[in-house]
């Protein structure tokens, strides 16, 4: 889907189109990562300020873990 990344959460029954850089974020969670680290990935790859990033890095790990798609260690 033009480059961006959906799935479907099989028990709940709703799909997600994490968009380009959720995509991005998505693929770089396939190992334990801060968010640090995630944000220093997408820095290198897209121009955006860091405060912004970091900001919406976060936003998107609580979206993420708000519908259960990911758990913190």
């Amino acid at each position: 889907m033009d480059g961006d990344i959906v799935m479907m959460n099989i028990q709940q029954g709703k799909y997600y189109n994490l968009g380009q850089v959720g995509g991005v974020i998505w693929d770089l969670l396939q190992n334990p990562s801060t968010v640090e680290e995630l944000t220093d990935a997408l820095l290198n790859e897209f121009e955006i300020t860091p405060e912004e990033c970091e900001s919406q890095v976060i936003a998107f790990l609580e979206q993420l873990m708000k519908e259960q798609l990911i758990q913190s260690a």
